[in-house]
This record gives structure tokens, sequence and C-alpha cells, in this order.
């Protein structure tokens, strides 16, 4: 399958991924007044003794890096990846020099630790976040053993038996770890689905746009058609009265013009495409539609378009959707891509469903990725998979084009099931058909096109697209 990603603009993902100033300026606040809270509280209900001016230093400092960035930096600012890492970076050893003040790994707010973590994790690159995650790691290990103690009332050090001191350093740098790394999966997760859908819309949007384009000029093929046909008769009319005269040779030059105008509204109209045929079509028409850019690529691609045993022979009038066309497109596409020399492309319908089969006789999906396959950005097809003895040159994966061809064509109300030949061809079958298989199937009533009590496609009306 072609890489869609291409089409993104080159700036998308580091754009999009890039963190508003503002939204770490409220963290950093509530924060703050966490902190302020955690030692208040320690000193006026516990009667812990805490170096109250150090502690107000350190929390000094956070404040005053906000005021700076308010005052400095408009509310819509976006950081930058290295702004971003002093930003993180500055608050871990913020919380970490407060950490030191008040009992080191002994204060169980050390936990708190894991939220630069998480957010590094989350916005930022591999190399970035791990950055983040080694300072915290290793700002936990010297705060185990460099830190001012916690004492009570009574001039008590509070502290942890060593035993637990262990525990609660080893769990929080596993959780470091974890935390981090679970969040980054999600959050990849999350943005890989959504520059897909991304993606997805683009290729419906530049269908769409075709589409409305090809609906326009066979709209104008049909309109000018009448009097087009009346200059050229009329031309013909002159040219027979005023023979080889000058206005004879103008008469006929009128005539070619009006030829030529008739051809270019032809070519540009899809050989003259009657004007509803934009919007519906036959299913093997749409099929057809679909197969065409791939047609001229070496590899036989066989339709096989016929009703299912005791249905109505008479071929459904399909709606020919963007997201139809685009979307088979992308499946043929693909089957054309690994196939060694031929595509099969099987249709049959029912009274009340349409089911169609594509299938080539390449080396077919690898079958640990079957359940993923209509993810975005699987890798590859398979390790060392060739197309007749090479591998496809600046292929870079099948994940995004089969998303994007599931996503289109479950919009329509289609349900689609990726197998290998093998596993869906009973033993009579044609025996090299053993590559992929992917059976789309829609409910009649989803795809099928109105009709009209007069059995005519109806009247051309501006922006009636279904």
């Amino acid at each position: 399958m072609a890489d869609t990603s291409a089409d993104l603009p080159g700036s998308f993902g580091e754009e999009t991924n890039r963190i508003r100033l503002r939204t770490l300026i409220v963290l950093r606040w509530i924060a703050i007044l966490g902190q302020i809270a955690a030692i208040e509280v320690g000193r006026r209900a516990f009667g812990l003794e805490l170096p109250v001016l150090l502690c107000y230093a350190a929390i000094g400092t956070a404040v005053l890096a906000n005021l700076v960035a308010i005052f400095l930096y408009p509310e819509t600012t976006r950081l930058t990846e290295g702004e971003t890492v002093l930003t993180l970076m500055f608050d871990v050893v913020q919380l970490g020099f407060l950490l030191m003040l008040s009992g080191g790994l002994n204060n169980p707010f050390a936990l708190l630790m894991l939220a630069p973590v998480t957010i590094a994790a989350t916005a930022l690159r591999l190399d970035s976040a791990l950055m983040i995650g080694a300072a915290a790691t290793a700002l936990l290990t010297v705060l185990a053993f460099v830190y001012l103690p916690i004492r009570s009332e009574g001039g008590e050090v509070l502290h942890l038996p060593i035993l637990f001191l262990f525990g609660f350093w080893a769990a929080t740098v596993i959780g470091v770890g974890f935390v981090a790394g679970f969040v980054r999966q999600v959050s990849g997760e999350i943005q890989s689905m959504s520059d897909a859908l991304l993606a997805t819309q683009m290729a419906l949007a530049r269908e769409q746009k075709l589409t409305d384009l090809g609906g326009v000029v066979a709209a104008a093929a049909h309109e000018l058609g009448t009097p087009l046909a009346t200059i050229k008769l009329v031309s013909s009319e002159l040219v027979d009265e005023l023979g080889s005269t000058e206005h004879g040779e103008d008469a006929r030059l009128i005539g070619e013009q009006a030829d030529r105008c008739r051809d270019i509204l032809r070519s540009m109209g899809r050989a003259g495409k009657d004007d509803l045929h934009v919007r519906q079509a036959p299913l093997d028409g749409v099929l057809r539609e679909a197969a065409e850019p791939h047609e001229k690529r070496g590899k036989d691609i066989a339709i096989d378009c016929a009703p299912a045993p005791g249905a109505d022979s008479r071929q459904p009038v399909i709606l020919r959707r963007p997201e139809i066309i685009h979307g088979l497109r992308n499946l043929i596409q693909n089957a054309v891509d690994f196939a060694a020399a031929r595509v099969w492309i099987e249709v049959r319908w029912t009274d009340s469903r349409v089911t169609l089969r594509i299938t080539d006789d390449g080396p077919g999906f690898p079958p640990n990725l079957i359940g993923r396959i209509g993810d975005p950005f699987v890798a590859r097809r398979r390790d060392g998979m060739t197309t007749g003895g090479a591998r496809r040159p600046g292929y870079e994966g099948m994940g995004l084009g089969l998303f994007i061809a599931k996503t289109l064509l479950e919009r329509t109300g289609a349900k689609l099931v990726f197998s290998n030949a093998g596993d869906t061809f009973d033993a009579g079958d044609e025996p090299v058909r053993h590559g992929a298989s992917v059976q789309v199937t829609w409910p009649l009533s989803a795809i099928a096109a109105p009709r009209r009590e007069d059995g005519g496609l109806g009247r051309n009306e501006p922006n009636a697209w279904p």
C-alpha cells in the first residue's frame, strides 16, 4: 500500500506535538500550592520542624519562574523540544531540592517526581524523555543518602527503616520507568491513530474534490451537448450553401471548433459519462473505476461480478461515494503491489447484501499480523517478502493505507475480514489463490442508489451529492 503519510504536511508531527507553555504554567501553580499546603500542614498539624526559609526559597524560585514566563511570553506560546526539556528539568531539580530539605526519600511526597517524567514521556521525543527520566532517577538515588532529616517537636528524627527506605527507592525508580513507558506507549498509539485519521480525512477530501470536479465536467458536457450539436448542424448547412467561398471557410472553421469543444468536454468528463452516473453507477462500473489506475502495472486483474444463487440477476446500482472508490482502490493497490501475476476481484450480491473479495497470488499476510491488520502503521507485510523475486523498492508499510481503506469503507456500512486465501477458499478452488484475501460485505440498503418511480436517474441539481 502506498505510503499515504507522505501527503501530510512536513512539519505536522513536530508542530502539533509541541506543548503549550500555559499548560506547564498551570501545572506548576498547582504544584506550588500543593508544596505550600504540605509544608504548612506538616508544621501546624503534625508539629514537624522544617527549614521553613529554605523551603519557601525553593518554592519562590518556582513562583519566580512562572511569573517570568507569564510576563515575557504570550499565552499561546508553544515550547520547542529544547525549551520543554529545560522547563521540566527545572521542575525536577526544584522538587528534588525541596525534598532534600524535607527528609529526602523519607518524605512520601518523593512520589511526585513521577509528574514531570510522565509529562516528558507524553510530549517529548524518546531521547528527551529518557533524559528527564534519568535526571529524576539520579536525584531519587541522591536523596536516599543526602537530605536534611525531618524532626518532630521533641527533636526526634523521623526516618524509615533501611529496608523500607530501599523498598521505597526501588518502587519509585521502577514507577518512573513503568509509568513513563506505559504513558508513552498509550500516547504514541493515540497520536498514530490521530495522524492516520487525518490522512484518511485528507484522502477522502481529495477524492471528494475529484468527484465533484468530474460531476461539474460531466454536467457541462451534457448541458453543452445540445447547443454544440446545433452549432455543428447549422455550420454544416452553411458550408453546403456557401461552398468554397470565404464565408464557407469561416463556417467550416466554426464546425471544427464545435467538434473540438465536444472532444475536450468528452476527455475531461471521462468519455462522456452520463451526468448522474457521477453520483451513482452499476456495481461493476464502480469496481472497474476503482481498479483502473492499476490495470497497466503488469498484473492481470480479473473482475467477476455476478448474482449469488437465487438472487435477482439485475446488477445493483450503487452510490459512487468517494469513500467506496478510494477504499476499494487502496485494497486493489495493496493486492497488485504484492501479487506475483494476478489479482481476483469477485463480487456476489443477494437481495439484502453485497459481498466483495479481493485476492492475489502473492505471499499473503503474515499469520502473526492478521489480527492487527487495519491498525495504522503496521510496519511490513512479511520479512523478505518479494514481488517477482525482488523487494518492492521504497515500500514503507501497509498499515496506514489499509487503515485508510478500512476506515473509509466502514463509514459506508461495510465489514472487512482480512485473511489468507488458503483460509477462505475451498479445496476445489484454483490452487494458485494462496495470497492475501480481503472480504468486504455491505448491507445492500447502505450503498444502493435510491430508485425513482419513473425508472430514470433524475434531473441534475447543483450540490446534489447524496
